[in-house]
């Protein structure tokens, strides 16, 4: 699926999907603002187990070269411009205005997992490189899933493609950072809009499908939308394939999810050690 002109699709997008200002102009959570205490206390209910998944990978010397992580609103820049609407605040000395140090005690509540790659992927229940995930194809796999898959307002959707397990099982590291992958297509920013999720984060390098849908290059594209229009934090690398298979087996896709990230102040990202307890 090839878009049309990059600029023209773009303004289209910052328009339609423009969160900015929404909260206050002083605002450094964005999205995160879905969740309150009430879906933070009906998350704890979720907890039926005690079972617990880790989500994140390992960091060793024969994986991909980098760890799970969150990106914060100072990622994912469109012309130059920052969550704020001023100009961009990243600098040499880190993003002084929303630092991830902001979102540390904000990632915690209701985590959805969509298991896209085992809904309508191959036997093994992964999609190919270069498969843009469409909103269809998000709907479908809530359906293909059952009633604790519904997505509401204020949840962390974790989508899973299946590349990450199998890279890890071929031992192909070479092409997850910088080849093609399955992804969340740039067309998705409606559905990610209008559900009014707190997050999302996939078990891929960089979220949205590589290569991307435009004729010409571009630098993810759906980042800088999601970032500094709609202040969607977005997730990368998480490891999705012990949660995805006893989601399989229980038939429950929803947990409690606290996936904080490390305060390091003035990051623009940071990494994180995601847990789901079920």
């Amino acid at each position: 699926m090839t878009l049309g002109p990059l600029d023209e699709e773009l303004a289209k997008a910052r328009a339609a999907y423009r969160d900015r200002g929404r909260w206050g102009e002083d605002d450094v959570l964005g999205t995160l603002n879905f969740v309150d205490d009430a879906i933070r206390a009906h998350a704890a209910g979720l907890v039926r187990r005690g079972r617990s998944f880790s989500l994140a990978q390992e960091i060793h010397g024969s994986g991909p070269g980098a760890t799970t992580r969150w990106h914060g609103l100072g990622r994912g820049h469109d012309t130059e411009r920052a969550w704020h609407g001023s100009s961009r605040t990243a600098t040499d000395d880190g993003d002084a205005v929303t630092g991830i140090e902001h979102l540390r005690d904000a990632f915690t509540g209701r985590g959805v997992l969509l298991d896209v790659g085992r809904a309508i992927g191959d036997a093994r229940g992964e999609l190919p490189d270069g498969f843009p995930i469409l909103e269809e194809h998000l709907r479908d796999t809530v359906e293909a899933q059952g009633a604790t898959s519904s997505v509401r307002r204020g949840d962390i959707v974790l989508v899973r493609t299946g590349q990450l397990g199998r890279v890890r099982r071929l031992g192909a590291w070479a092409g997850y950072a910088a080849g093609d992958a399955p992804g969340l297509s740039f067309t998705t920013l409606g559905w990610l809009h209008r559900t009014e999720i707190a997050a999302v984060a996939t078990d891929t390098y960089g979220l949205e499908v590589r290569p991307h849908e435009f004729a010409g290059p571009v630098q993810s594209p759906l980042h800088r939308i999601a970032v500094p229009h709609m202040g969607l934090p977005l997730g990368e690398m998480w490891d999705l394939e012990a949660l995805a298979e006893d989601c399989a087996a229980d038939g429950v896709h929803e947990f409690l999810l606290v996936a904080a990230p490390l305060p390091v102040t003035g990051a623009v990202g940071a990494p994180v050690n995601p847990i789901a307890v079920k």
